[in-house]
């Protein structure tokens, strides 16, 4: 059967927060251009449509994790799953988004091709195959494989006879009242699991391999400014919850010491009796390692439930029954979730290529944090690490914004970011974080060059300064 052909000025792959940020950008500032989002899921939330694990939250605020032109309407910052995902989906129906949205449209693959100056695109959509022409291609697909989650490399796993989950896939018929569960890890996920597991189980415990640091801080919005009309409390929050975590990120690099000091202290003081202090001295520096929130103190709450234990060390196997650590110790276990990460992997999995050559996204250089060298008229919405993902993709949107009516003026049909051999002489890891999923993707993730626009993007207040007003064409050549 021949796939059928749609076209457009551009298309945007994935409705998550990036997408649909991008799409609403496009429809409010370039309403000439034409687009489309492509899904290949049934509804639209990305990663909150994916997560569904017992606490799922936001790990960053709300005010700059959520849109800038969309109120998070609650009054406490970190936000819940369910809560983000119909947050999402009242954006996307008020701002006129859904239906710019083409569901169980699933992207193969994209190759560009310079003769026609455009994107073509190989789109399975039920089981039949289509086909979708673009000028622009923007990826708002994530930074993680949504199939395959990391492989955890934890001995005798395989020998397990109980229940093994990976939060990326949480089985929502699994009743964990009453049962004794040992979880693996120690960031994010594990540390939003914790207090909600242990609510219910008869048994939980936390086995880390090293300490983590975690924050606890209140979820509730300070009411000060709440007399202001919505847009400027709006302003003012998304401003102040930018530049306070930048300045502490800026902080920990130049004072590490200190900042260990101090969460060390806060820490000791949120410890319920009888848990030792040595399963909370991480062995990095603060942001070296994102560092996780914990709002209202329930994590370190939860901690003096007598149900609940923690354990620091490594693990010699896993029997039958449970897991023995090297120190002996032995944990009896109806189930074990492996909560150590995610197996990183950029565009979704398309098979992208340029006149046909597969692209290769190991050590190509980033071009303003959202462009490969060498790869024309394609966007990549990737996050920060430290600080909220959304804030650096809406900046992507803003520079294929001006991007575009710069290209329309001077009649120009492609750009394409070209590295000098000066620049792709010196080169930067693109996020310089030590977690250890990282760590295992560096080979196949691309890098950044130290100058100019080759620089990471990784300081969010000047960044956006950049993004809107900086220049935006240097390191680009123009094809008419």
């Amino acid at each position: 059967m021949a796939s059928s052909l749609e076209e457009f000025d551009i298309i945007i792959i994935g409705a998550g927060l990036s997408g649909i940020n991008c799409a609403y950008r496009l429809r409010t500032e370039l309403p000439q251009v034409s687009f489309t989002i492509l899904e290949c899921r049934d509804g639209i939330g990305g990663t909150w449509a994916q997560f569904t694990y017992p606490g799922i939250r936001s790990d960053s605020d709300m005010y700059t994790f959520g849109f800038a032109w969309h109120r998070w309407p609650y009054s406490y910052p970190i936000g819940e799953g369910p809560l983000i995902l119909d947050y999402l989906r009242a954006a996307a129906s008020k701002h006129h988004i859904l239906d710019r949205i083409q569901f169980r449209h699933k992207v193969l693959a994209a190759d560009w091709s310079f003769n026609h100056q455009k994107w073509t695109l190989a789109v399975s959509h039920q089981g039949e195959p289509k086909t979708f022409r673009a000028s622009w291609m923007v990826l708002g697909t994530g930074y993680y494989d949504y199939q395959i989650p990391l492989q955890a490399s934890i001995p005798g796993l395989d020998s397990f006879k109980g229940k093994i989950i990976n939060p990326q896939f949480w089985p929502n018929d699994y009743d964990y009242e009453n049962q004794k569960i040992a979880l693996i890890g120690s960031g994010a996920t594990a540390v939003t699991m914790m207090p909600h597991l242990a609510k219910k189980t008869a048994q939980l415990t936390l086995i880390q391999r090293s300490p983590t640091y975690i924050i606890s801080r209140s979820n509730k919005s300070r009411p000060f400014f709440d007399f202001l009309p919505s847009f400027l409390t709006m302003a003012y929050r998304r401003f102040i919850n930018t530049i306070a975590p930048y300045l502490f990120v800026l902080y920990c690099q130049y004072y590490p010491g200190a900042v260990r000091d101090a969460l060390h202290a806060q820490t000791v003081k949120l410890l319920p009796e009888g848990v030792s202090q040595d399963h909370f001295i991480p062995k990095y520096n603060p942001w070296e390692q994102r560092i996780c929130i914990d709002p209202d103190g329930v994590f370190y709450k939860a901690l003096g439930r007598p149900n609940v234990e923690i354990i620091t060390g490594k693990i010699q196997t896993v029997t039958t029954t449970g897991v023995i650590m090297e120190d002996g110790k032995t944990i009896d276990a109806d189930c074990i979730i492996t909560a150590t990460g995610l197996n990183v992997k950029l565009g979704g999995d398309i098979d992208i290529r340029v006149d046909d050559s597969p692209m290769s996204w190991s050590k190509r250089l980033v071009w303003n944090g959202c462009m490969l060298d060498g790869v024309p008229n394609m966007m990549i919405m990737l996050g920060y690490t430290n600080n909220s993902w959304t804030l650096k993709a809406d900046n992507t949107a803003i520079i294929l914004k001006r991007l575009w009516k710069y290209m329309a003026h001077r009649q120009v049909r492609s750009a394409v970011p070209r590295a000098s051999k000066d620049i792709a002489a010196k080169t930067e890891r693109m996020w310089k974080i030590s977690s250890t999923y990282i760590a295992l993707a560096e080979d196949k993730l691309p890098v950044c060059g130290t100058v100019g626009n080759w620089r990471p993007r990784n300081r969010p207040p000047i960044d956006y300064i950049h993004a809107r007003w900086g220049n935006y064409t240097d390191g680009l050549e123009f094809v008419a």
